[in-house]
């Protein structure tokens, strides 16, 4: 491949960002079509995985991420000694209404929980998990919220779409 000695620029780009990167930005930033870069990203991904490398890359929210490979997640925590920083049921509860209903009101959500849902509401927007979107267009105006990026890369989903679907007795309206 004609771009093979960009294998080692993709890497360092994806490794300085650390969040994801759309190919888009990557191929204007090295000057080659996108179609290329989204070549040189798998060969480098193949080449990772094949090796006793810890990295991998992933895509996710629409970008290119470099990540340490699944298998290792354990070693790394350890070293990180990260805090937990679980969500509560109430907010996963909350947040699942919202990625699976949105755009949806505060409203709408209560609705569903049969509960008051202000301060998870407001833990998950201060988690940047939830965002507001706009105004319904009904009387009053309410908030319409949805998911966010940040969500997309906290659960490893490229879009919204690879949500996996609902079982159909949850779609009652």
């Amino acid at each position: 491949m004609f771009y093979a000695n960009l294998k080692g620029h993709v890497e360092a780009l994806l490794f300085i960002n650390g969040d994801p990167v759309p190919a888009g930005q990557l191929a204007e930033i090295l000057n080659v079509d996108k179609v290329n870069i989204e070549e040189i990203v798998t060969q480098l991904k193949e080449d990772m995985d094949t090796s006793e490398r810890g990295l991998t890359i992933i895509k996710v929210a629409g970008g290119y991420q470099l990540c340490t490979k699944p298998e290792l997640a354990a070693i790394v925590e350890k070293m990180a000694q990260v805090l937990d920083n679980k969500l509560s049921v109430p907010a996963m509860e909350t947040l699942s209404i919202i990625a699976f209903k949105q755009p949806i009101t505060k409203q709408e959500i209560e609705n569903i929980r049969g509960v008051r849902v202000d301060r998870v509401l407001m833990k998950l927007i201060d988690r940047l998990l939830v965002k507001e979107l706009g105004r319904k267009k009904v009387i009053g105006r309410p908030i319409l919220y949805g998911t966010t990026e940040e969500f997309l890369k906290c659960f490893g989903l490229d879009n919204i779409e690879d949500l996996p679907l609902l079982p159909d007795a949850v779609y009652t309206e």
